[in-house]
């Protein structure tokens, strides 16, 4: 089996491979925390710390390697009208050089995936998701005149992001960077062609670049000289984890469940149960889910996905009682938890963690429709020593952390 950039030794296919930046990042990660993701070795944490990457982002910028990116090519006279089809965005209204968040749903109208679809110009998009879905929508392309590459593994990626991002690849480039939010241009970084988007994954002002692999190590180099003085660091998924939480972002496989992987009907979520109906286009004809999200749409929502504020100072009363100290550390917890009203479970925790930005306890949580107003008080359980409790949280609007810098 032949791959585009080389692994060192023999390719063991229940192995992760090395992303095309993994001889730069690869020395950088001292702390050896990496993590599978889709097959891809990925670094969780560069340093035995976690608050510089997360500082980084917020305060300087990060450079994260997101290569394990699913990528898929889609080319031909009928590329815009099944992406409309496949997708929950009407990607037919799509101007090129221009991008937009999707849904991909099952046919009951529950989430596969979530991702970008990008318009390249040309008749041509590249479709992004967090996990492989070239098998979920090649099932759907029959009866289209359409062409579907998957190119998770020939396009190398990484994202820059954080309020000195645009300065940094300014000097990069050697010239100005006026994307707006959501758009993307093609360019040339001292010699090496790239596509550049301003997306990204910590609701911070932030850009992705994606560049052929035998690019990689030279983008890197560049990007990572032009940043020094601006203290731009290397960051891993654990720092993100934390960011995309106070931006309010859903994590498949976290925040919901891909319907295809769900053995009950229980775990499966619509867009609108998951906080993303904002990206369901309906009212344009039939589309994969289309009926089932119509006819949600119309009904009350039984689910919602929220933000939730937790009390410090009760937090700091049960440490107080036990005679320890609040222990809040900078990382995010994927751990569910219960959420009640009264005395009554409405819901569950899926990620939360302390901000240092917002210095509040937050957390992302799927709760009952009747409860997911913003301002509604609720009961989450606490465990210290061994030991569970109620803590009060209340219901805030989602994303917590949204500078104007993000799409200014």
């Amino acid at each position: 089996m032949d791959f585009p950039y080389p692994r060192g030794g023999t390719y063991d296919p229940a192995m992760p491979i090395p992303t095309p930046f993994h001889d730069r990042t690869a020395p950088l990660c001292t702390s050896l925390r990496w993590k599978d993701w889709a097959g891809f070795h990925a670094v969780c944490r560069y340093g035995t710390h976690l608050e510089a990457e997360y500082h980084a982002i917020r305060h300087s910028a990060g450079l994260l390697d997101v290569s394990p990116l699913t990528k898929i090519a889609v080319a031909g006279p009928d590329a815009a009208a099944f992406l409309s089809f496949v997708t929950s965005r009407d990607i037919q209204r799509l101007r090129p050089a221009r991008v937009r968040y999707v849904a991909i749903c099952d046919e009951a109208g529950k989430l596969v995936d979530d991702g970008t679809v990008m318009n390249l110009g040309d008749a041509g998009y590249r479709l992004t998701a967090a996990s492989p879905i070239w098998r979920w929508i090649d099932r759907f392309s029959a009866g289209f005149d359409v062409s579907l590459v998957d190119e998770s593994d020939s396009i190398a990626s990484l994202a820059i992001q954080g309020p000195r991002s645009r300065a940094i690849l300014e000097q990069a480039a050697g010239e100005k960077i006026p994307l707006r939010y959501f758009q993307m241009a093609k360019m040339s970084f001292d010699g090496i062609p790239i596509e550049i988007s301003r997306t990204g994954y910590t609701g911070d002002l932030g850009y992705e670049l994606w560049c052929q692999p035998e690019h990689s190590t030279a983008l890197w180099d560049q990007l990572m000289e032009a940043g020094k003085p601006h203290r731009l660091l290397p960051v891993g998924l654990d720092a993100l984890d934390i960011v995309r939480i106070e931006a309010g972002f859903v994590l498949q496989g976290i925040d919901y469940y891909s319907a295809p992987t769900c053995l009950i009907e229980s775990r499966k979520s619509s867009p609108f149960e998951a906080g993303i109906g904002f990206a369901v286009d309906l009212g344009r004809g039939s589309f994969v889910g289309s009926e089932a999200l119509e006819r949600e749409k119309r009904m009350p929502p039984r689910w919602k996905l929220v933000g939730l504020e937790l009390s410090l100072p009760d937090i700091e009363k049960l440490y107080s009682s036990v005679g320890l100290p609040p222990v809040l550390p900078i990382e995010a917890c994927r751990t569910s938890r219960p959420v009640h009203r009264r005395s009554r479970q409405v819901g569950y925790i899926t990620s939360s963690t302390f901000s240092p930005i917002l210095k509040s306890a937050i957390a992302l949580a799927t709760v009952e429709g009747s409860v997911g107003e913003p301002g509604t008080g609720l009961e989450v359980e606490f465990t210290i020593e061994h030991v569970h409790h109620r803590i009060p949280a209340t219901v805030v609007e989602r994303p917590f952390f949204d500078p104007p810098r993000k799409r200014n």
